[in-house]
C-alpha cells in the first residue's frame, strides 16, 4: 500500500530529451517543463488505479492488476496492452516506446522511464 495516495512532482531529470525522443511537440514540452504533475494512486491488494493529471486538464487513468495483462493508455491517447510486474517493491511495465519503473524511495514516489540511453526520472512528494 506504499504507492497509495496523492503525489506531486518535486523534480525531474531528462524531461526535455525524453519528450523529444517520444516526438512530443516543443510547445507541449514547454508547457509541461515546470508543471507540477499530480498522480493519484489507489491500491486494493495487487490492483491499482493510477491517474495522472496533466496541464490543460488532461487526465489519464489506467487500472491494472499486477501480473495480469491490462488495457492501458498513454497521455497521447495511444491504447496498448501491457502487464505490470512487481519486483522487489518496484512496479515495472513496458510502454510502446519505453520501459517504466516506479518505486518508493525515502517516502518519495520515484518514476524512471528509459528509452535506449535516454532516461526521465521524476520524483514526487506526497500531498
Amino acid at each position: 500500500m506504499a504507492f497509495a495516495g496523492k503525489w506531486e512532482t518535486e523534480s525531474q531529470e531528462g524531461y526535455v530529451e525524453f519528450c523529444k525522443l517520444l516526438g512530443i511537440p516543443d510547445d507541449i514540452i514547454e508547457k509541461g517543463r515546470d508543471y507540477k504533475l499530480v498522480t493519484e494512486i489507489t491500491q486494493d491488494g495487487n490492483t491499482f488505479t493510477w491517474t495522472q493529471l496533466y496541464p490543460a486538464n488532461a487526465k489519464v487513468t489506467n487500472t491494472f492488476t499486477v501480473g495480469t495483462e491490462a488495457d492501458m493508455e498513454t497521455i497521447g491517447g495511444k491504447k496498448f496492452k501491457a502487464t505490470v510486474q512487481m519486483d522487489g517493491g518496484k512496479l515495472n511495465v513496458a510502454f510502446p516506446n519505453y520501459q517504466h519503473t516506479t518505486e518508493i524511495v525515502g517516502g518519495k514516489l520515484v518514476e524512471t522511464s528509459k528509452a535506449g540511453a535516454v532516461v526521465l526520472k521524476r520524483t514526487s512528494k506526497k500531498i
